[in-house]
């Protein structure tokens, strides 16, 4: 029996799909179709559930979306793209992982300038890159920020754990800004950070969670794609976590205190918005609290003590008056404790 790929990448590189594609002529659209595409699956309990809970928010507005999940970085989100431009009418795509940016996303706004693509870090340079590609970034620093006060207000062995994904820039200054928010309201206090190499690695973030808990920490931190493994793992070991990217409350019921969410939904419904009456898109956009960007998750039940929640509100309420992201001079990197992998 013939394997069928069913996948709109599938159905693009099919006989019917090339036709449709060498005639040039387009589908009938809707005044604004919006395409996301994702590298894993949408409800991870973290990066790509933040996007996808925004892209719902579009549907439930009645903007016409599509989604593709689990496309890697590869020639694979070239195809993902120009299926929804050239079958479903898509007029703004989002491809929401790091590595399709360059060159996939780049490639696709070069070859189709009437269509508008938006991709979620700082990368775009207006020097280099085509004019209908962008960029968003929320600073989500901020939140993480908060996360870190919190933590060095509940911790009561002075060492904190953070499991983070890779040692690059984006990743670093989260924990930056966690490590500064600790020194802030605990200065005896601690961060120990394991890196495990990639964005979504299970095993490893379930080794680095239990490592870090040997080593005594009692309360885990991290920056990975889905932290659903680490939040899981420490909670069910008794240890409080703080989250990141989306809301984890319901994966630690005895123990999460608060988290970095990323508000998606804030640039997504003023980008349809405005290609919907023809405006042109922001190729640049960038907003923390200030530009309701990032949010703090509600207190869970790991903020037990009065105090630590009253203050952490009040450094909270400083954060979103500012404008400016919090920014973790590298230097303070040695304030980091690299513990051992376990």
């Amino acid at each position: 029996m013939q394997n069928v790929d069913f996948t709109r990448r599938g159905f693009l590189s099919g006989a019917a799909a090339g036709t449709l594609m060498a005639s040039g002529v387009l589908p009938a659209r809707a005044a604004t179709t919006v395409g996301f595409i994702y590298v894993g699956p949408r409800d991870d309990w973290g990066w790509n559930q933040a996007h996808a809970v925004a892209a719902k928010a579009l549907k439930d507005s009645g903007i016409k979306v599509i989604e593709e999940e689990n496309v890697p970085e590869t020639d694979a989100v070239s195809k993902s793209m120009e299926s929804m431009i050239k079958l479903d009418g898509a007029t703004l795509i989002f491809p929401t992982s790091f590595g399709y940016f360059d060159p996939f996303m780049l490639d696709m706004a070069r070859k189709y300038p009437k269509v508008e693509f938006r991709h979620p870090t700082s990368l775009w340079d207006k020097d280099k890159h085509p004019p209908n590609a962008g960029g968003y970034f929320c600073y989500l620093d901020q939140a993480h920020h908060v996360n870190g006060i919190a933590a060095g207000l509940s911790t009561k062995s002075n060492k904190i754990g953070f499991v983070a994904a890779k040692p690059i820039a984006l990743v670093l200054r989260n924990v930056n800004s966690f490590l500064l928010g600790v020194k802030k309201v605990n200065p005896a206090a601690e961060v120990r950070l394991i890196i495990t190499g990639d964005w979504a690695l299970p095993v490893r973030e379930a080794e680095s969670t239990n490592a870090l808990i040997d080593a005594g920490c009692d309360i885990i931190a991290c920056h990975v794609d889905s932290p659903k493994v680490v939040v899981e793992r420490a909670d069910a070991r008794g240890i409080k976590t703080c989250g990141h990217n989306a809301d984890q409350r319901a994966l630690a019921p005895k123990g999460f205190i608060t988290g970095a969410e990323l508000k998606w939904s804030t640039v997504y419904t003023s980008y349809a918005a405005l290609i919907s009456k023809g405006e042109k898109l922001p190729n640049v956009n960038e907003g923390g609290y200030d530009k309701d960007m990032v949010k703090s998750t509600a207190f869970g039940a790991g903020a037990t003590e009065p105090k630590h929640r009253l203050r952490s509100r009040r450094y909270r309420a400083g954060a979103e008056g500012r404008s400016r992201r919090h920014r973790g001079p590298q230097g303070r990197q040695a304030d980091l404790r690299r513990a051992p992998q376990g």
